[in-house]
């Protein structure tokens, strides 16, 4: 029987590129001169440390370009607000990775509103997805592709 898994995965390795990129521009850029910005990385967040919520901001951008050039879509990126005190000002961000229970409902409704004759399984934080035609799993990837998510998908080991 034909089947398909949806994760929400993100590379780290090309975030840590992409952090290694930010953090070399942040360094080389003149509006940063002499202060201590830079970016941290820790297991699923990034923080980013500067002296004012301004550089904070900018510092996002550069980010969000980086990750953008290295194929990691921006919606995984949970940005939380600017926290400033005296000199420093910092910045949590955190990495959406797997698809909790809620989300994992709601994609599992929406494919049986759709009256395709496929099945959808919760495995954990993945979903699986199943079907007798590769047809009909095929409409449920360009379905969930159409669907408004706050977080990005992909499909992986699609079998015949």
């Amino acid at each position: 029987m034909p089947s398909f898994d949806v994760v929400s995965e993100v590379n780290m390795h090309e975030v840590s590129n992409a952090l290694d990129q930010a953090n070399r521009e942040v360094t080389t850029r003149f509006d940063f001169k002499g202060s201590d910005a830079k970016f941290e990385v820790e297991e699923n967040a990034i923080r980013l440390l500067a002296q004012s919520e301004f550089q904070l901001q900018q510092m996002l951008d550069i980010l969000q370009t980086k990750l953008a050039k290295r194929g990691v879509d921006i919606l995984s990126l949970d940005v939380q607000p600017p926290e400033s005190s005296g000199k420093h000002a910092r910045q949590a961000i955190t990495l959406k990775q797997g698809i909790d229970s809620a989300l994992a409902k709601t994609l599992v409704k929406m494919i049986k509103d759709s009256k395709l004759k496929v099945q959808a399984a919760i495995q954990g934080d993945k979903l699986r997805v199943s079907g007798a035609k590769k047809d009909d799993l095929q409409a449920t990837i360009a379905l969930l592709r159409k669907a408004d998510i706050s977080q990005p998908l992909q499909y992986e080991n699609f079998r015949d």
